[in-house]
């Protein structure tokens, strides 16, 4: 039996947690914070609960042993575009294409169709060659011989290519762009491969829990309390102990916890900078996600032309991403004109009778002083910003300032402070195929979540969790 030190109880951590202790491991986990989950938290507050991390949960049969009893969302996502046009997405294809016929014409609903038939063929290749097995560059070279999946993957093209080769309607390929900031990234420079992700929503579903996202915490907290994992909160690691081998972490300046196996969910800039340096390893992951500026909202009466997810989108969607990650000559900046993603939740228990609780985010650069960051601690910067963001939705028809009762801001800052995440960047890395691996630089050192492969979002960090099991094995 070996002892196994589990750094972090985000999703990643408790999950891997989970599997060790079902195959024998005395697992221990230690949280800095007093609350589990990491990026998948919870706010409470005057009878509202907000889910401030993840609130859509997809493919739900990774979960499937915790009884979640989740309820299928029809829209999945509700899009308005700058044309005032609306486009409710559907888990079924069929119902899909109808909707986009009536929204968008039939020649749009053709060209969907096209491309779904090669967001399917990337879906299979990339589930079966890479987001449930470890990847390295001589794992990629091996794919190689399998010419199908590498020619469906389409390496060295961008999603944005991808949209542009299937998709006439500029409506359309605003809708596909969404999806490169659903991993953090620029849709210009993101691989095709992110075709894969709405292919996954829209054909497994998206999904709701009752009582929000956070319950999902909760249950595998409960799951690794029923297995014999201990979740020790209040307790940050400071440093990884190893020679050629771990040999245990360190709990503040004096506390030594033996290990033979440690797995870190922290993010791997944390890891390879400061629990276990590792400057060489620092080089790979200078490409972190973009950050997000959120409103928690709430709201007096009901607001039916909203879906459980509505995004309105910007006028000029390339300018939103020149100013979150930086252009030639210019820093980063809050986007003047960026989309904005409405989450709200139509369950009783989330808001008290007659009111709603809204969690609106807009994708920002990350907290920071380097070109591509922006320092969200200076003074007066969240409250303009928070006015301007309530402007934007008034000015695309959704003016809820006399209807609020409050309006508290996150931004990339707090996130950062929060969950450790450097720069309060919401997905970790974004190194398409080749993220930080789950295997580390020292024997019996693993990585898991969204700062490793395959990436961010609740299915891939749950993935992760498997390939580090899988690979560590049985006690």
């Amino acid at each position: 039996m070996s002892d196994v030190v589990v750094i972090g109880a985000g999703v990643g951590g408790l999950s891997v947690a989970t599997r060790l202790a079902a195959a024998g491991h005395r697992v221990t986990v230690f949280e800095q914070s007093g609350t589990v989950g990491g990026k998948l938290a919870v706010h409470e507050r005057d009878g509202y609960r907000f889910d401030t991390g993840p609130s859509l949960l997809t493919l739900p049969h990774l979960f499937e042993d915790l009884n979640l009893q989740p309820q299928p969302l029809d829209p999945v996502v509700r899009h308005v575009f700058p044309d005032g046009t609306t486009l409710d997405s559907s888990p079924d294809h069929a119902t899909f294409l109808n909707r986009i016929t009536a929204a968008l014409g039939p020649s749009a609903s053709a060209d969907w169709d096209r491309f779904w038939h090669r967001a399917e063929r990337i879906w299979h290749a990339s589930y079966d060659s890479v987001l449930t097995r470890p990847v390295t560059a001589a794992s990629l070279a091996r794919l190689s011989w399998r010419f199908r999946d590498l020619a469906a993957i389409a390496p060295g093209r961008s999603l944005r290519d991808l949209g542009r080769r299937y998709l006439r309607d500029p409506r359309l390929r605003m809708l596909l762009d969404r999806y490169a900031t659903y991993t953090g990234t620029d849709p210009r420079r993101a691989p095709a491969a992110l075709a894969a992700i709405p292919y996954a929503e829209l054909t497994h579903g998206g999904w709701y829990l009752a009582g929000g996202l956070g319950t999902l915490a909760d249950a595998l907290h409960a799951a690794c309390v029923a297995s014999g994992v201990r979740v020790e909160l209040h307790s940050p690691v400071t440093a990884i102990e190893a020679d050629s081998a771990v040999r245990g972490v360190r709990l503040g300046e004096r506390t030594f916890f033996p290990a033979d196996i440690v797995v870190s969910n922290a993010d791997a800039v944390t890891l390879y900078r400061d629990l276990l340096p590792t400057p060489g390893r620092l080089g790979g992951l200078a490409d972190r996600s973009l950050a997000g500026f959120v409103l928690l909202l709430g709201v007096r009466g009901e607001t039916p032309e909203l879906a459980h997810h509505t995004v309105f989108f910007p006028h000029n969607y390339d300018a939103e991403f020149d100013a979150i990650f930086g252009s030639p000559g210019r820093r980063a900046r809050p986007a003047d004109d960026p989309a904005v993603f409405v989450t709200r939740a139509a369950d009783p228990t989330v808001h008290p009778p007659g009111r709603e609780a809204w969690f609106v985010l807009v994708n920002t650069p990350r907290h920071g002083t380097e070109h591509s960051a922006v320092d969200w601690r200076r003074p007066g910067l969240a409250e303009a910003y928070r006015d301007h963001v309530l402007e934007l939705l008034a000015r695309r028809g959704l003016d809820v300032r006399d209807r609020l009762e409050f309006a508290e801001v996150r931004t990339p800052a707090d996130l950062a402070e929060a969950v450790a995440a450097p720069g309060g960047a919401i997905y970790g890395t974004t190194g398409g195929l080749l993220r930080p691996a789950n295997q580390g630089p020292v024997d019996g050192l693993y990585l898991v979540g969204g700062s490793a492969h395959p990436g961010g979002g609740l299915p891939m960090v749950t993935l992760s969790a498997a390939i580090v099991a899988n690979r560590i094995g049985p006690a």
